[in-house]
């Protein structure tokens, strides 16, 4: 290791060390106030009035976006993107930890900022909103927010790390039937159930899952079935998500959830429509040369990655962070915290996200994303790359 990559990560880590205090009270506060998508008016203010107090230009609202933002320090060619999240569950909070991703993000943010001449680069950490419903970086991405960025990176608790995420394509879906109201005892003949649609299409879908490719998934919920028990519902609704290994076999998959919909409304004289509630989201494709340097940087702050031969066994979920990774050289490494046994989405994961093994997790995510891109800013031939992909993107309207 080179004397100037050692001043670097010093820098880095006690930038990190120092700030730790205020990253950790970020986590906290966005941890307490939980806010559903594109509703997350609270965080962005607090992470943009955390940005601008370290010396970052802000811009607030952002791709017409109320609650995106993104803040940048640096004049250096190399433009780096450091993503927060901070939208919550609906009744369970903060149970996917994106106050940790929100504080992690912010940490790395002001750690590159601290070294941002020495490295030659621009720091930009962006807000961005409804990653758990609503797709904020695709909207974000379409609108041209990211164009010109060289690479891009966030951490994500769990409760193990891992560097190279693998995630699934996701189409988020609503599917609402039709019919006609009735008496259900005087006259159940006159009345076109849509009640009955959904128990035919959820059928459908049940027996279609013995055929499913390796990699597909369907599950949802009814959202709406009827309201009492006398009348034949005129009107319900499913909402469902269907995933897949990548967009190709989501497309196939698609194909035949679709046919299952519309026997529901066939079978029961109802019409139906499906309409997606936020965009397809793809799967996630890690950068090599940011994958090696984030797990170099992990390891030597004492982190202990799941090895590469056990990554693609990891369980796993789907992320607007996949559709950024197409168009932008990207990394979304996971960050360990102790969670008990919880996983994700369980309540007593949004309870180990505020611990001080979440708190750990800040700041250890913070340090080791720096660190990582503090790399490859220094790599001549990473850095040659990053730069000529970043030359190009934006030129087909979102990305490359």
């Amino acid at each position: 290791m080179t004397g100037a990559v050692t001043s670097v990560l010093d820098r880095l880590t006690a930038t990190v060390d120092r700030v730790r205090p205020d990253l950790i009270s970020v986590s906290h506060r966005v941890h307490a106030t939980p806010e559903l998508a594109f509703e997350e008016h609270r965080a962005a203010a607090l992470l943009s009035e955390a940005l601008a107090g370290h010396g970052f230009t802000v811009e607030r609202r952002i791709a017409g976006l109320d609650t995106a933002f993104v803040g940048r320090a640096g004049s250096g060619p190399l433009r780096i993107a450091v993503f927060t999240e901070y939208d919550a569950l609906p009744g369970i909070g903060h149970a996917c930890g994106h106050n940790v991703i929100a504080a992690a993000g912010l940490g790395a943010g002001i750690a590159l900022a601290s070294v941002a001449d020495q490295l030659g680069i621009t720091v930009e950490v962006y807000g961005t909103p409804a990653e758990e419903s609503g797709g904020g970086k695709v909207i974000m991405l379409q609108r041209g927010a990211f164009d010109g960025v060289a690479c891009a990176g966030m951490v994500h608790p769990a409760p193990f790390d891992v560097v190279r995420t693998r995630t699934l394509a996701l189409a988020d879906l609503a599917i609402r039937y039709a019919g006609r109201e009735a008496h259900a005892s005087a006259a159940p003949w006159a009345g076109r159930n849509a009640g009955d649609a959904v128990t035919v299409a959820q059928v459908a879908l049940g027996l279609l899952r013995q055929h499913l490719e390796p990699g597909q998934q369907l599950h949802g919920i009814v959202s709406a079935g009827g309201s009492v028990p006398n009348v034949v519902p005129a009107a319900s609704e499913l909402l469902y998500y269907v995933r897949a290994d990548d967009a190709q076999a989501l497309d196939r998959l698609l194909a035949r959830a679709q046919d299952c919909f519309a026997a529901g409304a066939l079978a029961t004289g109802c019409s139906h429509t499906v309409t997606e509630v936020s965009p397809a989201y793809t799967e996630l494709r890690t950068d090599d040369g940011l994958a090696a340097a984030y797990r170099a940087a992990a390891v030597a702050i004492g982190r202990e990655p799941v090895a590469p031969e056990y990554e693609g066994a990891v369980p796993l979920g789907s992320t607007d962070m996949g559709n950024v990774s197409h168009a932008v050289p990207s990394i979304h490494p996971l960050i360990g915290l102790e969670t008990g046994g919880a996983v994700t989405h369980q309540a007593e994961f949004t309870a180990a996200a505020a611990s001080e093994s979440a708190d750990r997790a800040v700041r250890d995510g913070a340090l080791a994303l720096a660190a990582a891109f503090a790399a490859v800013a220094e790599n001549e031939d990473e850095r040659a790359r990053l730069m000529t992909g970043a030359a190009h993107s934006g030129e087909d309207g979102g990305g490359r």
